[in-house]
């Protein structure tokens, strides 16, 4: 792969954008049936164990793609290829160990946890069943990082995606299978939620599966890769080569400020269930609790995740790339990069944000029919965290990726301690699950000025507004009047499912020549999008450029 094709941050975070987004659709997918099977109770319960799984990942290896795609990227870039190796082989000796460690934790604390700790007992069950994956995904995200680092996101993208469609089918039938013994279980026991519990546990088993494919076809590629790394070892004759305890003190020094900064930045949602459950408990609401988290978790924050996998992606591009700017000092090259990446990132996030808000009652109808309205609400009022979410997950990369790594811890703790107060006293203002979405927000909103700042701080870097954030949210604001004003046309004539297809559609259409026809959108622009170059042809012969 040539330098200049490595260093397209807009392609390559195109790529892992589009994999990621496809991956969280069939998520979502997922998520529907899996609503029907096992209920907001059983959502609950999975959401719960999920999270609880998710700080364990975290904790264990969330942050060793990032490190090892950082370490072979600096040493890639000198032409260290045995260097390059070398961190390959410790975070892997790495994540076995990290990875195997939090496997035998989750087994053994599994009861402890889910009992004293997040006060949902019945969520034990599905989180023994998620602990093998820790050990599973450790190992993946090692050859995830490496193939970030070399400068190709593909087998990323191709294993996200084929992760996640085991991860349907075996997530449905593990739930089918599971809740229909639970009921039995239930009946015997005179315990209605054995059913959701067990529904949760099957549920569990998708990420186990998916995750064994995953690594399976990452393996697959490393293999067919590795005549060409051995000759590339080989070749290397003339770069000092690192000891293994060298390599591995500074992927310590790279890993520990990332992990306590994602932990923090992270861990918000494994508080929040603390406090809502103890809070709601408190209030009376015990019996109502886990139908409305199961609510917020598996239809609101499912929703609300999906265009948010384009920060993700930005974020996983950008920190290989300005790690290799910053090698070589290229300062101009990494404000440039850091604007590109930002705008990319609102000229997607922001018309979301929109349509999800506007489109929230015929998608939570399409989605979930008879759920009720509170997702509808939920969506209404939480849509705008998109916005932040997506620019405090990036500016965290940026940060990272020029060697701040401890900036963002800072500011992830300052963030979640106003968090924390904004949250309890929103329950005790007997604002319920809601007080949760506004807390979130106003976390984000922090992160990103704290971020933002520090950026500016480090490497005097100017953020370009009009283009970036104005002209987006115009052409949004315009994308949003059209796509209301149609849906409510097309209800009347339509079905619902069609009705929200055709407005998307339209939708995307509107912000687009709206974004083009204020100049928010250059050729340049089009010409690095995967598949620019075609919507750029379209435009002249529409004469929009």
């Amino acid at each position: 792969m040539s330098m200049k094709k490595k260093n397209n941050l807009v392609l390559q975070g195109s790529i892992l954008a589009i994999a990621g987004i496809i991956a969280r659709l069939i998520g979502l997918l997922r998520r529907i049936p899996l609503t029907n099977i096992i209920g907001n109770v059983g959502n609950s319960y999975y959401s719960t164990a999920y999270a609880i799984y998710n700080i364990m990942l975290i904790i264990s290896s969330y942050s060793l793609p990032l490190a090892v795609s950082k370490l072979v990227s600096a040493r890639l870039s000198k032409h260290q290829y045995k260097n390059a190796q070398k961190a390959f082989y410790c975070a892997m000796a790495f994540a076995i160990v990290s990875g195997g460690s939090a496997f035998a934790a989750v087994e053994i604390f599994a009861d402890w946890i889910a009992n004293q700790f997040v006060m949902t007992p019945m969520s034990a069950m599905a989180l023994k069943v998620l602990g093998p994956a820790l050990l599973i995904v450790s190992v993946m995200g090692v050859f995830r990082g490496y193939f970030q680092g070399i400068g190709t996101m593909m087998p990323t993208a191709v294993s996200q995606i084929i992760e996640q469609i085991f991860v349907v089918i075996v997530s449905l039938a593990g739930a089918m299978v599971l809740f229909g013994r639970g009921e039995k279980v239930g009946a015997l026991l005179h315990n209605e939620n054995y059913a959701p519990a067990y529904g949760a546990a099957g549920a569990s088993l998708g990420p186990v599966v998916g995750a064994i494919v995953g690594l399976g076809f990452l393996v697959l590629v490393y293999m067919a890769y590795r005549p060409k790394v051995k000759y590339l070892v080989r070749k290397d004759v003339n770069s000092k080569e690192e000891s293994y305890s060298t390599v591995l003190r500074i992927m310590l020094l790279t890993i520990v400020p990332v992990l306590l900064s994602t932990t923090v930045y992270n861990i918000s949602e494994f508080i929040d269930i603390r406090i809502y459950n103890q809070v709601m408990i408190e209030k009376g609401f015990a019996e109502v609790k886990d139908d409305y988290w199961g609510v917020y978790t598996g239809q609101y924050k499912i929703l609300i995740n999906v265009p948010l996998a384009l920060a993700n992606a930005m974020c996983s591009s950008v920190v290989p790339v300005l790690t290799g700017l910053l090698v070589k000092s290229q300062l101009k090259d990494i404000e440039q990069k850091i604007n590109q990446a930002m705008r990319f990132t609102m000229m997607i996030t922001i018309p979301s944000a929109v349509g999800l808000a506007v489109l929230a009652s015929p998608i939570i109808s399409m989605l979930f029919p008879d759920k009720g309205d509170l997702a509808v609400n939920f969506l209404q009022i939480g849509s705008i965290s998109v916005v932040f979410l997506s620019m405090s997950t990036l500016t965290n990369g940026v940060l990272q990726g020029i060697n701040k790594v401890n900036v963002p811890v800072i500011h992830s703790a300052i963030a979640l301690v106003i968090h924390v107060a904004v949250l309890y006293l929103m329950l005790q203002m007997d604002m319920g699950i809601e007080g949760v979405i506004y807390s979130n927000i106003v976390f984000a909103v922090i992160m990103c000025v704290l971020n933002a700042l520090a950026i500016r701080r480090e490497i005097h870097f100017h953020q370009e507004w009009v283009r970036t954030f104005v002209i987006p949210f115009v052409s949004a604001l315009i994308m949003g009047g059209v796509i209301l004003g149609l849906s409510k046309l097309l209800t009347q004539f339509m079905g619902n499912i069609l009705s929200v297809i055709v407005c998307i559609l339209v939708g995307v259409v509107v912000y687009f020549v709206a974004l083009i026809l204020l100049k928010g959108l250059t050729e340049t622009d089009m010409k690095s999008m995967p598949g620019g170059r075609t919507l750029l042809t379209i435009a002249k012969k529409c004469k929009l450029m």
